[in-house]
């Protein structure tokens, strides 16, 4: 179906879900989206397969059904599911040390630094002072980099968004367990599947179909990084200069902490599977054990490092209304982007929803094109900024 709001918007709809579809109507017409998708998952079920608008500012190409874009730190949470996978077969353990696995890691007092804390954003590893401008790029380096860097507190006292080293920590766990990089253990063993599109690492028929990222100059978590006293600048040493979400590079190599590519589609999907235990569609990602584990909260309180109130567990964001609006449900998951894209689930519903979108997001949290999906998708109290 099809209807016409200043774009036209593409897909199908649950009746049940009307108020999302017009939220996604009412971001193009008052809130500046550009191109985007939205997807609602609800008993093992797509409810919602939303997309509209256009890739590139002009409004001249158009945003199409197979169309995917850098979904950012939505990649953290891939990275922290590949890893309770391990878990859950019996190949990691929850409260060993991560040198046990990855023995260089020892160095600078991180011999106490745990599976658990890394899964938790409480290892203190969230600087990487010996790393270079663009060592993104360069595992083997940036890997390098990490195993000099101290702790900047006692593993486990203490949690703080680790928003450049988490996804290469525990994709260094996974290479050094399984031998596969971790683009190609969540391909082999999550997207593929079950058939999600989305993937941290690129194939030259996926980037051709990847829209540019179009800067906002509102973007919050921007504001914070470019602060030079804040620590979030500090952990900023290792990537590229300038605006580098569309280089070719975050596409094709891995760059687990912030440079996955999808859609709303693949990423419900993905999170469709927790939502309904570990499994969708007769494939089981996770145990129903695990996924209780990889549930859990494990800090709520202001974070020193994106300036916002935060409630993280294992891998996942929590709920929080004023910044990452989840549902009604206070146990609800997932995980957010600066570019904009969201995606979380709630168990108790069995419901998963995703947003991605070429136009990066506002602040605070989540900004309000996505706050006003995902309040329209799962009920509960909006943000009091959101309008």
């Amino acid at each position: 179906m099809a209807d016409t709001i200043d774009v036209q918007v593409h897909g199908q709809c649950d009746p049940e879900f009307a108020a999302v579809r017009d939220a996604f109507a009412e971001n193009f017409r008052r809130r500046g989206e550009i191109g985007a998708a939205v997807a609602v998952y609800k008993d093992g079920e797509k409810v919602v397969d939303l997309w509209g608008g256009h890739k590139d500012k002009a409004r001249t190409d158009p945003w199409r059904e197979d169309t995917i874009v850098i979904m950012n730190s939505l990649a953290k949470s891939m990275s922290a599911l590949c890893v309770h996978i391990l878990l859950d077969r019996g190949l990691v353990a929850f409260d060993a040390p991560v040198a046990d696995y990855w023995p260089e890691f020892a160095q600078a007092g991180k011999d106490k630094v745990l599976v658990r804390h890394v899964l938790s954003h409480t290892c203190g590893v969230i600087y990487c002072d010996h790393a270079y401008p663009g060592s993104i790029y360069d595992w083997d380096g940036h890997i390098r980099a990490m195993e000099l860097q101290e702790p900047a507190w006692e593993p486990g006292t203490y949690g703080a968004y680790n928003s450049l080293n988490i996804g290469f920590l525990l994709g260094e766990i996974v290479r050094r367990v399984t031998g596969r990089t971790i683009g190609t253990f969540l391909r082999e063993e999550v997207t593929a599947r079950l058939g999600a599109d989305y993937n941290i690492g690129l194939k030259p028929d996926e980037v051709a179909r990847v829209s540019d990222l179009h800067k906002n100059p509102n973007n919050g978590f921007a504001l914070v990084a470019a602060d030079p006293t804040s620590p979030l600048h500090r952990t900023r040493k290792a990537v590229p200069p300038g605006f580098y979400q569309n280089d070719v590079e975050i596409r094709v190599r891995e760059v687990p902490s912030f440079g996955g590519h999808g859609n709303a589609r693949g990423m419900a999907c993905i999170y469709a599977s927790l939502a309904a235990g570990g499994r969708l569609d007769g494939v089981e990602i996770l145990s129903p054990e695990a996924v209780e584990r990889a549930s859990q909260l494990v800090w709520a309180h202001d974070c020193m490092m994106t300036r916002r109130k935060m409630r993280m567990g294992y891998g996942f964001m929590h709920n929080e209304s004023e910044t990452v609006p989840m549902g009604s449900n206070p146990a609800a998951f997932g995980h957010t982007g600066t570019a904009g894209a969201f995606a979380w689930c709630d168990r108790d519903r069995n419901m998963s929803f995703a947003y991605c979108t070429n136009f990066q997001r506002e602040g605070p949290g989540i900004g309000p094109r996505g706050a006003s999906l995902a309040v329209a998708a799962g009920g509960g109290p909006a943000p009091t900024w959101l309008t």
